[in-house]
């Protein structure tokens, strides 16, 4: 007679997707209880640090609601709670376009 019912049979979890270099992220409580404010990030590298198993460290730029780059951070996460969104981030900054100047007649004398 087995123990368990073959029903109940563990089967092993799908191992997380990493992240990558360039990757960005919406981080949420899913990843860490830090994160009780949603952020994004673009992932500079994942760190070699010594973690509990499960979590990871990451190296990144948190990003504003333009895209631009406001903060370097080091993040302890949960891989399975990583979301990589559908749209990516707002691209940096555009560069900015400028009016023409007037010119007119110089007075000189």
């Amino acid at each position: 007679m087995p123990d368990e019912p073959p029903d109940r049979k563990s089967k092993p979890r799908p191992e997380p997707r990493k992240p990558h270099t360039g990757d960005v992220l919406h981080l949420t409580r899913a990843a860490s209880v830090q994160f009780l404010c949603p952020i994004f990030v673009r992932v500079i590298r994942v760190l070699d640090w010594p973690t509990y198993d499960g979590w990871l460290w990451i190296d990144g730029y948190e990003l504003a609601a333009n895209g631009d780059a406001v903060a370097r951070r080091s993040l302890f996460v949960m891989p399975a709670g990583l979301i990589w969104p559908d749209t990516p981030a707002p691209a940096a900054r555009r560069p900015a376009t400028r009016a023409p100047v007037r010119r007119g007649p110089v007075r000189v004398g």
